[in-house]
């Protein structure tokens, strides 16, 4: 797979790459002091708001190749065409951005947050999954200004963006089911997460201590993500939008045996909503049920800090453009994104943003993404022609 870390060596070594490349395209390039790239015709010199279109560098560990790099090449590549027909267009500058996987310091969205003023001090003291660094530390190096921000400091007036756009893969299996290369994105749901619960009941002999008298902390876990599966169940029925995840449960592998009963166990717990009545809804549920575990199996549930990260709606005037600019008799299908991306971070601070998806096979966050480059190139047209009205 392709590992690209936040603010690591991958994500450095990317960036560079993109950079030398932009060079020999002759594109302006330049850093910001969240250490993410910005690239630009060196030729276009209007002071005008101009149009952002961007994506991430990093990737999850042993991920895919198309995951976030494919919307900065597809940027890449808008310039290039917009070369001596630029005022067709607003101004545009393609962003290359960091630290957008949460996978590295537990935290999404790190370079755009970093660049609108609006990532929590805390998450800076935040050590890497392999503990070996802080974030701070990470970004120092990368040439970060770490003082503005921790200070929230927002290193770009963001009255100076026309709109936010970025192109990239679908992460799931709905477009390369339904037939579709390309679609418009409506919303990208938010999520409330753990990264780290545990549950502590005690340790005992497997064969000695008897159910009545057990504070078995495996049993108490997934009693707990079953009836939270129940409530999804439901809430689904209801006509709710909502998923939830489990994506870490492990015992101590310095204690576990077979013969052992589990006297802790480590999770996460994720749910992802568009709506955010939902999520607390959800959530409430969740902190309610480890309530009622407790009480009923003698064990206690211990929480890290809870992240929250908002849903965030596309631009209505965009997605009707971006439809209008469709090639004659196409028909573009709208789709709710799963996963989350940068352009929620812009959309929730009052930029005007859009989305368009790629399919790709075999999902994403891990090495097997398989995107056609007609598909891409599909999207790249369709995002040139809504911002200059031509192919």
């Amino acid at each position: 797979g392709v590992t690209r870390e936040s603010y690591g060596q991958g994500e450095n070594t990317a960036l560079r790459i993109l950079a030398d490349k932009a060079q020999e395209l002759d594109l302006r390039c330049e850093s910001d002091r969240a250490g993410n790239l910005w690239l630009s015709l060196p030729e276009d010199q209007r002071d005008a708001p101009f149009l952002v279109i961007g994506s991430h560098a990093d990737s999850v560990p042993q991920g895919g190749n198309f995951d976030g790099l494919a919307g900065i090449v597809a940027g890449m590549l808008i310039l290039v065409g917009l070369r001596g027909r630029h005022e067709d267009a607003l101004p545009v500058r393609v962003l290359a951005l960091r630290g957008e996987e949460s996978a590295w310091y537990g935290k999404a969205y790190l370079g755009s947050l970093s660049l609108l003023g609006k990532l929590p001090a805390a998450t800076l003291a935040r050590p890497r999954r392999d503990g070996l660094d802080t974030l701070s530390e990470a970004m120092t190096r990368c040439g970060a200004d770490v003082a503005a921000i921790g200070r929230g400091e927002a290193l770009i007036d963001i009255a100076d963006i026309a709109a936010y756009l970025e192109v990239h893969i679908e992460q799931g299996p709905i477009m390369v089911n339904r037939g579709w290369p390309v679609a418009l994105v409506t919303g990208i749901r938010g999520n409330v997460r753990h990264n780290l619960i545990r549950c502590i009941g005690e340790s005992g002999h497997s064969g000695a201590v008897p159910r009545w008298l057990r504070k078995d902390a495996l049993l108490a876990v997934a009693e707990l993500l079953s009836r939270m599966d129940e409530h999804w169940r439901v809430l689904l029925q209801m006509g709710m939008d909502m998923v939830m995840t489990t994506g870490i449960c492990s015992t101590s592998p310095q204690s576990h045996a077979v013969s052992v009963i589990p006297g802790e166990v480590a999770f996460s717990f994720e749910v992802r909503s568009q709506d955010t009545q939902t999520l607390e809804r959800f959530y409430t549920l969740m902190r309610e049920e480890c309530a009622a575990i407790e009480r009923a199996r003698n064990v206690r549930f211990e929480f890290d800090d809870r992240l929250f990260t908002e849903p965030a709606i596309m631009d209505a005037g965009w997605l009707d453009r971006m439809e209008a600019a469709a090639a004659p008799g196409d028909k573009l299908e709208r789709i709710a994104s799963g996963a989350g991306h940068d352009a929620a971070v812009f959309a929730n601070a009052g930029v005007p943003s859009g989305m368009v998806f790629i399919r790709n096979e075999n999902g994403s966050h891990n090495p097997h993404e398989a995107m056609d480059i007609d598909d891409f190139l599909l999207g790249v047209e369709l995002l040139t022609r809504s911002m200059t009205g031509k192919a």
